[in-house]
């Protein structure tokens, strides 16, 4: 596969929230039976269309790196994921909507995938302490996805999305909530598809245009401000 027909996409977030699941739906378009736990890394890979239905649409290829959500500091553990980390074009981070915990260390996963050589402490990072400025120029698209969606008491519902649309902000990305044993929260027109093939354009899109700039010889990534590209 040539460079442009294909794109690489982190699955992250702490192990026992769905990730596994996740992929094999999205890939699969079935729900996994007996999901189990992800040791190292899993790559499963989706076939896209590029701006569906429209004269630009083009087939490409999105691999899903399903990372293993052990959130151990040993440096051991953190230097085997860094593995991981090279040469990403977007990243989906993914917590149980049941779990609060698992909402909080999404904020660590994104220090540890995005600024892979700062060696991170791997300590939670509440909302009141995340830098929103750390990542002001980072070019690599984010998806926020909240899985075990119907295992949400209708009482709570309210009060858990009003949490996920702060993290959303946090991270300046869209968030889906789901249920993946449950295809329809992904079926084709609903809001959560459109979501989805949204953040896989725009993934294509930044690639695109980053080889492109490397092909004309333009290597100053911090001259070209991708944050100010408009994207529909």
């Amino acid at each position: 596969m040539a460079s442009l027909d294909r794109v690489k996409v982190l699955v992250l977030g702490d192990s026992g929230v769905g990730k596994s699941s996740l992929v094999h739906l999205l890939c699969q378009n079935q729900v996994l039976g007996n999901p189990s736990w992800t040791v190292g890394c899993s790559v499963d890979v989706r076939v896209q269309d590029y701006k569906e239905g429209t004269p630009e649409e083009k087939t490409y290829y999105i691999e899903l790196w399903d990372v293993g959500g052990s959130i151990g500091s040993a440096s051991s553990v953190k230097s085997t994921r860094a593995v991981f980390y090279n040469s990403v074009n977007g990243i989906m981070l993914v917590h149980d909507l049941t779990n609060k915990k698992s909402s909080q260390n999404l904020y660590r996963w994104s220090l540890e995938a995005l600024n892979k050589d700062s060696s991170p402490t791997g300590v939670i990072v509440s909302n009141g302490d995340y830098d929103r400025e750390q990542f002001a120029e980072n070019p690599v698209p984010l998806l926020l996805i909240g899985t075990k969606f119907d295992q949400i008491p209708e009482n709570k519902r309210n009060e858990v999305l009003t949490r996920t649309a702060f993290l959303s902000e946090d991270f300046n990305a869209e968030e889906i909530n789901l249920d993946c044993t449950n295809p329809r929260y992904l079926a084709a027109g609903t809001s959560n598809a459109v979501k989805l093939s949204r953040f896989f354009d725009k993934v294509r899109l930044l690639t695109f245009l980053s080889l492109s700039l490397q092909m004309t010889g333009f290597t100053d990534r911090k001259r070209f401000n991708f944050k100010s590209l408009h994207y529909e």
